[in-house]
């Protein structure tokens, strides 16, 4: 009895795709210029931004970059607040005092949150993505001078459309041991990464966007996304355009990640997931990757590793991956020396090796860390 049921689910779902596809005209809307910071100091001369220190190893590595900043005199004053859910109205939400922080302040820095596996468990980074509507993760891996890993040509940059895909969360059991899950790609949401990302391109001094698909496959859905990719590719004639698919990209960027300097790649939610993390490891790690996610009204920039709750408290975490993304942070709010000062204190410590933490090869702890990137300052 389940396959005729079965089949007559798929046949309704079929029907209802048929016909061709039809796309909005170009839209007017810029969204990469609503996504540029617009915060204000406040009476004492400093920025406000919200600091969500996470779980596990975050409130150490949070706490480190604190340091740092106050060492180079960075005008920021930090607002910290948890996002652990709480139960309202029925269901489990982010408190409503962290939400009203990042809107207030426009910007937040955020340590590693930890979501339980298994059903019933909402995830915290995707909860926070939906809630400030963060259409861009922006994820650039660059070797690191000094510090030796099989590859030292990398340079790539990665923005990963990341509010739906394969990630929308829209899943139903069909029959019995039978699950359907929703690729939902929407032309509004398409056009939106990509004008962000030829907006990147063109003011990071990056000739050339990619496109990653897998339009030969998911005609429709990665269809529309590069319909819309070619779309806004005529606003940027400056900017060369070409698409690639996912698979070959991954073969030829492990094989030599040189040719992918000059460019920006854009893609889906998923691809993007699955490529930034590869990439991250031609360079040594999530330890050393920085990832900005960038919204309308909000922009929140994270370390993207895990919360490592098997060394919290320990002194042996590694923050930079999250004083990177500060970095990142800083040139969103327009501090470019600021952040220039603290990237080459952070990286020339790594690349002398002296005084790295343990997953970098060294021995020292997470403070003494610190103290050699702030000597450095100076």
């Amino acid at each position: 009895m389940a396959q005729p049921q079965l089949m007559r689910s798929f046949r309704t779902l079929t029907c209802t795709l048929q016909g061709p596809l039809r796309y909005p005209a170009s839209s007017s809307r810029h969204y990469a210029s609503t996504a540029e910071f617009s915060g204000k100091k406040d009476a004492n001369g400093n920025y406000v931004v919200t600091l969500i220190p996470g779980d596990g190893i975050g409130p150490e590595i949070s706490q480190s970059v604190k340091e740092i900043y106050t060492a180079a005199n960075v005008p920021i004053q930090w607002e910290e607040v948890s996002v652990t859910p709480v139960f309202k109205g029925g269901k489990t939400v982010i408190p409503e005092t962290a939400i009203q922080s990042v809107k207030r302040n426009m910007v937040a820095l955020k340590g590693p949150l930890a979501t339980p596996i298994g059903k019933g468990h909402v995830s915290l980074n995707l909860t926070l993505r939906r809630t400030f509507n963060l259409f861009a993760n922006v994820r650039p891996c660059a070797s690191i001078e000094g510090f030796k890993t099989p590859y030292d040509n990398v340079d790539t940059v990665i923005i990963r459309e990341n509010t739906e895909g394969e990630y929308s969360g829209i899943e139903h059991e069909v029959v019995g041991g039978v699950v359907q899950s929703i690729k939902l790609i929407t032309w509004d949401a398409s056009e939106r990464v990509a004008r962000y990302a030829f907006h990147y391109a063109r003011s990071s001094g990056r000739p050339r966007v990619t496109a990653v698909h897998k339009a030969n496959i998911m005609k429709m859905s990665d269809g529309m996304f590069l319909a819309a990719c070619r779309e806004v590719s005529k606003d940027f004639p400056d900017v060369r355009y070409d698409e690639d698919l996912l698979d070959r990209v991954c073969l030829q960027i492990v094989t030599d990640p040189n040719p992918f300097s000059d460019r920006v790649m854009v893609m889906p939610n998923l691809y993007g997931d699955i490529l930034s993390d590869m990439c991250a490891g031609l360079i040594g790690g999530l330890g050393l990757t920085p990832s900005g996610n960038v919204g309308r009204d909000a922009s929140i920039f994270e370390a993207v590793h895990g919360s490592a709750p098997d060394i919290a408290g320990k002194g042996l975490a590694n923050p930079t991956a999250l004083l990177l993304s500060s970095i990142m942070m800083l040139r969103h709010m327009n501090l470019y020396e600021h952040a220039a000062q603290i990237e080459k204190a952070a990286l020339s410590t790594i690349a002398e090796g002296k005084t790295i933490t343990g997953d970098l090869g060294g021995k020292a702890s997470t403070e003494e860390y610190t103290s050699a990137i702030i000597e450095k300052l100076h």
